[in-house]
């Protein structure tokens, strides 16, 4: 199996190169990948597959079932970009001014559409049955995963397991990396409006100073990190974002600032939103002015199965040679698929995408991003190979 499913990687390449460069070329925001959804279907549609759901209005389900008694394993890939602009030097770049698939969903979803040409090509050669999801939204809240939950995708499949791969520019591409256990934060997003009394900066006893008070937030926000955060959890709270519209000689009435809470532990979480209502609350008060605290709670923390993922690991070992398979550290980034985590026993993994030799290096999230494209023929060929082999097992 492991001969043949590199053989139709390497001989599918073109063709999901083409696929990929077109998502790239026409990239969508969270929630209307409608243009990407209908152009993936066509094409699944063509090769004799069968669209067999909709979900969140532009994630579908296509289930390859080897007609053979056996397990229900789940395989997701994202569909949406972000609103970047592309400063990516590639004739294929983005044709959409401020969009640009920045973090490899473009890559995700091409793979995907390989792994279905694959296992359809060789259902007679396993059992049970791979529900292939493509999935909207992941970059934008409440996350197309937890909405396809809600809709009932894991009631109407009940998956044994669900695999999910996402680039990983750090990894020089033919590398894949792995980790057991938790691996990826939650996430939250703090948003607090400190009102003050604004006035002449001159005259700062006539006035209440917002910034002053933001300030003294900010760094006392700081000591919930290192001071009552339990010093083994990692926990992580940063501002990304202050307006405060005054001038040099002008205090505001308002100010505005918006962070994130990134943490691995669900109580502690729970614990850490109170702590930080409280702060901002009675830090405002003292001041005689008054901050409105609202907290958006995101995605909860990734944890992957330690049976599944060592099996992973292993079949990976089998696939790749062991000297491209690495270990993953703990990461204070959040993924929706942590969804799906939470329910269903699950491994995400990271596909290696980088060369630096070619200067493929940039960070996902970055205007310059990009890939070096032999790694869809690791992902494509790898994933069917997990599927296969959990199948199997």
């Amino acid at each position: 199996m492991e001969s043949k499913i590199k053989t139709l990687a390497t001989e599918y390449f073109v063709e999901i190169q083409e696929i990929r460069r077109h998502l790239h070329e026409n990239p969508e925001l969270s929630f209307v990948e409608f243009e990407t959804s209908s152009f993936l279907k066509k094409k699944l549609t063509e090769w004799g597959l069968e669209i067999d759901a909709t979900w969140v209005k532009t994630g579908f389900t296509v289930v390859i079932d080897s007609g053979k008694p056996g397990k229900t394993i789940a395989v997701r890939a994202d569909l949406d970009a972000l609103p970047i602009k592309e400063k990516a030097d590639v004739k294929y770049a983005s044709k959409v001014d401020g969009r640009m698939h920045a973090c490899g969903h473009d890559v995700h979803s091409a793979c995907l559409m390989g792994v279905a040409k694959i296992l359809k090509a060789t259902k007679n050669e396993w059992t049970g049955r791979a529900v292939l999801i493509f999935q909207p939204g992941e970059e934008k809240l409440p996350g197309g995963a937890s909405l396809m939950i809600e809709e009932g995708i894991l009631d109407r499949y009940k998956p044994d397991l669900i695999l999910a791969q996402h680039v990983y520019p750090e990894f020089e591409v033919g590398h894949v990396g792995f980790k057991s256990g938790m691996y990826m934060a939650s996430a939250d997003e703090i948003y607090l409006t400190v009102k003050g009394v604004g006035g002449h900066a001159a005259l700062p006893h006539r006035n209440i100073d917002p910034i002053v008070i933001s300030a003294s937030i900010i760094l006392n926000l700081q000591t919930l990190v290192s001071r009552i955060s339990p010093p083994t959890l990692p926990t992580v709270l940063s501002f990304g974002k202050i307006i405060g519209e005054g001038a040099t000689n002008v205090i505001p009435s308002e100010v505005k600032l918006e962070g994130t809470l990134r943490t691995f532990n669900e109580e502690w979480r729970a614990v850490f939103h109170e702590k930080i209502k409280e702060v901002c609350e009675s830090i405002a008060a003292a001041h005689g002015g008054e901050c409105v605290v609202d907290i958006r709670k995101g995605y909860p923390f990734l944890v992957n199965d330690k049976d599944i993922t060592e099996n992973s690991i292993q079949y990976a070992n089998q696939y790749l040679g062991e000297q491209n398979v690495e270990q993953l550290e703990l990461r204070m980034t959040a993924e929706d698929f942590a969804y799906f985590s939470q329910q269903v026993p699950s491994c995400f993994y990271r596909l290696g995408v980088g060369n630096k030799s070619l200067g493929i290096d940039k960070s996902v999230h970055h205007p310059e991003f990009q890939i070096d494209e032999q790694a869809l023929e690791t992902g494509v060929g790898l994933m069917a190979y997990l599927v296969t082999q959990h199948l199997s097992d």
